[in-house]
């Protein structure tokens, strides 16, 4: 197949891939998916230093490393993907404006080196409407299509002031209007975007999980190591993976969890922000509650799949986003999953897990309640999630809509 019948896509928008965080969990199966597909050329843009940075190093099966004059790698393969890292300046939360501008801009630059036809640029998340129109033109004079997915929304995050929050808003309304296509990650997501800005193309298609057991048995050492580590007991621990930030309830799940009669542990597996991490110290005086274990970041998959298969249960406290990988990969692997009740957590679990609101006690309360189930309830719950990543999550089907989007079926090439 010559590089003209070739669908060449450019995704941007990821920090990495991998690591923590909706969009490296995304690329990594993306590319996973279709690595074998001879219709489509992944070219993935990553940091090459700073928040999040890609750390080559971390993923299995790269090959093709090309290194800069100082022996930095700047180029690799990997699920036979081209991946690419961008160094970026040290100038605070603007990076991520700086990083997807010149992501896009480092695109163009190498469609036009590599003579690539029809390329589509897929834009993960509506950073750079201040940018969009100039580069959706550069785009356009190419032959390109550009495609965006709007993320959940990000301007109603907590972490920004009034002003940012405005921008935010804004720079959604511009990306959003100048895209030829909109990839909705809910369903929730897509009926907003629709109601706001009367789109013509929006599609649906979520993210992935997989319900195959972890590859290492209970008693391997990496995993009994990390409970005498950490001080916990197998099965008596309820668990939380994310990001460590405001929006996603660690205020309330750690004060919740304070009030409950529980005599089990409560593990944090997250990127720890000492900033933020004293806020929580000083508002809830966590650290008098021994039950309370933040124990820091595990990147190895395998392990993080049992840790999530021996919990007792899984609190997801986010609640501004669409489809959360942690949650699929909660609903994939542990039984019980205790979710905040929003549209975004209902629409991706339904009856498969238990609900709560962040009014004081409630969370507690239905702790104190889940440490009463007997092992056939949690069982049951166990079964009714994995049944929704069986048949609206899987990486598969995910894989097969994204290949319609971006190639079309098979009958439409005929």
């Amino acid at each position: 197949m010559d590089n003209s019948q070739v669908q060449h896509v450019f995704v941007i928008g990821s920090k990495s891939i991998g690591q923590y965080g909706g969009y490296e969990t995304f690329v990594d199966k993306l590319t996973e998916q279709h690595q074998n597909e001879g219709r489509i050329k992944y070219h993935i843009a990553c940091k090459a230093n700073g928040d999040g940075y890609m750390n080559e190093s971390k993923l299995d099966g790269v090959s093709d490393l090309k290194k800069d004059e100082s022996g930095n790698v700047t180029e690799f393969t990997y699920h036979n993907a081209h991946v690419f890292k961008l160094h970026c300046p040290n100038i605070g939360p603007a990076v991520a404006l700086y990083y997807d501008r010149a992501a896009v801009k480092h695109s163009i630059r190498y469609c036009k080196e590599n003579h690539i036809e029809h390329p589509i640029f897929y834009i993960l998340a509506c950073r750079i409407g201040l940018f969009i129109r100039g580069l959706a033109k550069q785009i356009k004079r190419i032959g390109g299509s550009y495609y965006v997915n709007p993320d959940g929304h990000e301007w109603m995050r907590a972490k920004w002031s009034a002003p940012i929050r405005k921008y935010w808003k804004w720079s959604e309304k511009k990306m959003v209007n100048l895209a030829d296509c909109v990839v909705c990650d809910s369903v929730n997501i897509e009926k907003y975007i629709e109601e706001s800005y009367h789109h013509p193309n929006t599609t649906f298609i979520a993210y992935g999980a997989d319900i195959f057991p972890s590859q290492k048995k209970d008693d391997d050492p990496a995993f009994v190591d990390w409970l005498e580590k950490h001080n916990l007991k197998s099965g008596e621990y309820y668990l939380v993976v994310g990001r460590f930030v405001p929006e996603n309830n660690y205020e309330t799940m750690i004060r919740e969890y304070m009030l409950s009669h529980s005599t089990k542990s409560f593990a944090l597996i997250t990127n720890v922000n000492e900033k933020f991490l004293n806020e929580l110290e000083e508002k809830l005086h966590f650290r008098k509650d021994p039950r309370i274990n933040f124990v820091g970041t595990v990147y190895d998959k395998e392990l993080l799949k049992k840790i999530r298969e021996n919990a007792y249960g899984y609190f997801h406290g986010h609640e501004v986003g669409g489809t959360n990988p942690s949650l699929l990969e909660a609903l994939g692997s542990t039984k019980l999953n205790l979710l905040l009740d929003v549209g975004f957590n209902r629409e991706v679990a339904e009856g498969a897990a238990l609900y709560w609101k962040k009014d004081e006690g409630m969370l507690a309360a239905l702790i104190d309640s889940a440490d009463t189930m007997d092992q056939a309830e949690r069982d049951a719950y166990g079964e009714k999630a994995k049944a929704r990543i069986r048949t609206a999550y899987n990486w598969p089907l995910i894989g097969e809509k994204y290949m319609k989007i971006f190639v079309g079926d098979d009958e439409d090439k005929k």
